[in-house]
């Protein structure tokens, strides 16, 4: 289902890149590490029809991928700009051309893309969902749990989700946080769709551990191995009955194919700001959607910018599985949008408005600002 209509072109003027500083609700733990503070790039694309707005999903440190906020800052002013602007004129469809000399730093051609996108369909007053083909109007939302002090501690934050609304649950795992913990949230919620995420924190040497997870009835584990272990995955998954599912190895639509040859995977997450863009997404999406394997849409703890970009492309109809996007205040005391993501029944409404459909609140973006540059023609 490619994207049946292409977007405008746009006549870029500039690019105004900002880093910011959001405080996290509560402290988030995964296999490595623990955030407090969301260090995160917002771009804004400026065009002769007007601005549109992106987000860069790099983190501060290389510990979730290679890819980090000083990284992606450099390589974005250094090179992507440029080659962007080199071009005048151009429509979000011919960014990942423009852009494909640069060899990686999908994070940073993420941002820039959405920036462009958002851009251009604002000018044609047309919807970020129907772009892509969403098909539905909201979307089913999970909730990720971070690494707790203990198993009772984990419990009773995913009760308070759970009371909130949230239709799944995942919890991060890791060795020593898994089987102990898997079982004091199955025993204490009984057959919640519960799913875990390792985020790459084992190896094959750890089946017969992971193994034991089989007897919680789970939707999935995610991403268990490497990024790159996709043969130990394929091994790993004819030893489980818990389903697999890729995250970081996914990284663009040849390496989901590969994984999805090999047997890596059963069940594919999708993460736009890892991959390179909402284009490449819909294209994955395609892929595993012809395969029958069902899709998810992850998340990075986007703002609300990013937030409402994973709710449009959660709409498609190959993604069958509630994903993670959360009601802002999950995250965020408070967003850089007027009207941040909110959980009704527990779904979120895909935004309608042109473009992304959200707009951006002045204040709280200068205030969480730390750093800022703009590039012109």
């Amino acid at each position: 289902m490619p994207i049946a209509r292409p977007a405008a072109s746009v006549a870029l003027e500039g690019f105004e890149l900002r880093v910011l500083h959001l405080p996290l609700v509560s402290p988030f733990t995964t296999s490595f590490g623990t955030e407090t503070v969301r260090e995160v790039i917002v771009v804004r694309a400026l065009t002769a029809d007007g601005d549109g707005w992106g987000e860069i999903v790099s983190q501060r440190e290389p510990t979730y991928s290679s890819e980090y906020t000083q990284g992606a800052w450099d390589v974005a002013l250094r090179f992507l700009i440029p080659a962007l602007l080199e071009r005048g004129t151009i429509a979000p469809e011919q960014i990942a051309g423009a852009l494909e000399p640069v060899i990686g730093h999908r994070m940073a051609k993420a941002g820039l893309e959405l920036a462009v996108l958002d851009a251009a369909l604002r000018s044609e007053g047309r919807p970020l969902g129907e772009y892509l083909g969403a098909v539905r109007d909201r979307v089913p939302s999970g909730v990720s749990v971070g690494i707790q002090r203990d198993p009772a501690a984990l419990v009773d934050a995913v009760g308070g989700y759970l009371d909130e609304g949230y239709v799944r649950i995942k919890i991060k795992i890791k060795p020593g946080r898994d089987v102990d913990d898997t079982a004091a949230v199955r025993e204490a919620y009984g057959a919640i769709p519960l799913q875990v995420d390792a985020n790459s924190a084992y190896t094959l040497t750890d089946a017969a551990t992971l193994a034991e997870l089989d007897r919680f009835d789970l939707l999935l584990i995610e991403q268990p191995l490497q990024e790159d272990d996709l043969v130990d995955h394929a091994a790993l998954a004819r030893q489980l009955r818990t389903p697999v599912c890729l995250d970081e190895s996914i990284t663009s639509v040849k390496a989901a194919a590969d994984a999805l040859a090999l047997g890596a995977a059963s069940i594919v997450n999708i993460k736009a700001g890892r991959i390179g863009g909402y284009l490449e997404a819909v294209a994955i999406h395609d892929l595993c959607r012809a395969a029958d394997v069902p899709v998810w849409c992850g998340g990075m703890l986007e703002t609300g910018i990013g937030r409402a970009a994973n709710a449009a492309l959660a709409a498609l109809p190959g993604f069958t599985l509630p994903g993670d996007v959360s009601a802002s205040d999950r995250f965020y005391h408070r967003d850089i949008v007027t009207e941040p993501a909110v959980l009704e029944d527990g779904h979120v409404r895909v935004p309608t408005g042109h473009g992304l459909g959200v707009r951006i609140d002045p204040v709280a973006l200068e205030d969480f600002t730390v750093a800022r540059e703009t590039v012109r023609r």
